[in-house]
């Protein structure tokens, strides 16, 4: 994926987020010298497997695993330091060096206790389902100004005119949503004196580093967490995160120019998965519902919950496609597919009689939209070992495809298992 003209790689997700981008981030990692994690927060969970043993990352890039590589938290990621340094000590537990290799931008804005008791109690948030981590309080905050940043923690007096105008608020809002717990401001402060030291040894101004780093000619690998359509601007809206989770927002995230992204590589499960609620046009009915997260193994990796599982919609993906700008597809769990003896694509949704294939910025027309299926015979026989395009079975090969034509995007990798050799890397010398 690295060249000389392809030196700076965005991985977004294609679909509602949960598509592998770690496994992605975590095998081409190794041939790059920076990987930069942009937006969001400990709501991600990031699944590496390594061997028999599985490591979910919340906040720290999957780059992490590969000694050598440095890794970097941007100022597009709003910051919980707490379950930060849980999983640095996980880490370490697990034989990973992480020192001198990870860094926390100053300007990244951090979750407060606050933020996690409003989260908690909001019925709006519940009904959206977001994961409750307090990643949209603290967003909100930041819009707001007055947000807390990393850099804060370094002036004490203007550290606690901020908690008190969060604290403030946020009381304010727990009252509204008849909740009887508050916030207070001195316990507040005292939490984040436990932090303070061990956080500002992480701080740096990333974006300057990467700036440099580029100039040197390093290969930059940035990592996004959630999915395209759950950006607040080109998402599901109001069923999306509250960051910008396309390619656009890895420039703003890591605090280098636009201009230094080179390649996009968008990851898409074979099939389709969403947290939550929110339209999921092709999703499935029983006992096909069943049936796919049991084989798909479809749970979340920071929530546990349930996922929605559907057929792969095509026009979904486009749209990813185009608003990403999309240079390379990775398709993750085909061999989920293995087993099944018919498998569809969605090509277009049916509304009063039209067939819209492009995705609709208004929910409405996706109430009674019925999608416009093609259908496949499925191959019926274990793609787990393959390595190579030729040594996957014909009818696996026609679907990548289509997939491939409709999404007008060329796949670059498939992942048939969650090991780091089940990946087949479409170009030669990719893995």
């Amino acid at each position: 994926m690295f060249d000389a003209s392809r030196r700076t790689l965005v991985v977004v997700g294609a679909q509602w987020g949960d598509e592998g981008k770690g496994k992605l981030v975590d095998v081409i990692a190794e041939r790059a010298d920076w990987v930069v994690r942009y937006q969001g927060g400990a709501n991600a969970g990031h699944t590496v497997h390594i061997g028999d043993k599985k490591v979910v990352l919340h906040q720290i890039p999957s780059g992490i695993m590969h000694p050598g590589v440095r890794c970097a938290i941007g100022n597009g990621v709003v910051l919980d330091p707490e379950k930060l340094f849980s999983e640095i000590d996980g880490l370490v537990r697990d034989g990973i060096d992480v020192t001198g290799r990870l860094y926390v931008s100053e300007r990244a804005h951090l979750v407060m206790p606050y933020h996690k008791l409003m989260d908690g109690a909001s019925t709006a948030s519940k009904a959206i389902g977001t994961t409750g981590r307090g990643i949209g309080p603290t967003y909100e905050d930041k819009v707001a100004r007055r947000g807390v940043r990393v850099l804060d923690l370094r002036n004490p007096v203007r550290l606690r005119t901020l908690v008190e105008a969060g604290v403030a608020n946020a009381n304010g809002r727990l009252a509204l949503m008849n909740c009887d717990t508050r916030a207070d401001v001195d316990e507040t402060m005292v939490a984040l004196a436990q932090i303070t030291a061990r956080l500002l040894a992480l701080a740096d101004d990333v974006g300057l580093q990467i700036h440099r780093a580029l100039k040197t000619g390093a290969a930059v690998l940035l990592e996004g967490a959630q999915g395209s359509m759950l950006d607040i601007d080109h998402g599901t809206y109001p069923y999306v995160t509250s960051s910008n989770t396309t390619a656009g927002g890895a420039a703003i995230g890591a605090g280098i120019a636009p201009t230094a992204l080179h390649a996009v590589l968008g990851v898409v499960k074979a099939y389709t998965t969403r947290v939550g609620a929110g339209p999921l046009p092709t999703e499935f009915g029983e006992p096909m519902q069943t049936e796919m997260r049991t084989l798909g193994n479809e749970f979340g990796a920071t929530t546990g919950r349930p996922r929605r599982c559907g057929w792969f919609d095509a026009v979904v993906v486009r749209f990813a496609a185009r608003v990403n700008g999309l240079t390379d597809l990775a398709v993750t769990k085909l061999d989920v597919l293995d087993t099944l003896q018919r498998i569809a694509i969605c090509t277009g949704y049916m509304v009063d009689g039209d067939v819209h294939t492009e995705f609709p910025a208004d929910l409405a027309l996706l109430e009674h939209a019925e999608p416009v299926y093609e259908w496949y015979e499925g191959w019926q026989q274990s793609t787990a070992d393959c390595r190579s395009l030729e040594a996957l079975p014909r009818n696996a090969r026609l679907y990548l495809d289509r997939i491939e034509e409709l999404c007008e995007t060329r796949i670059t990798f498939v992942s048939v298992g969650t090991r780091r050799d089940q990946m087949i890397g479409m170009e030669a010398g990719v893995v």
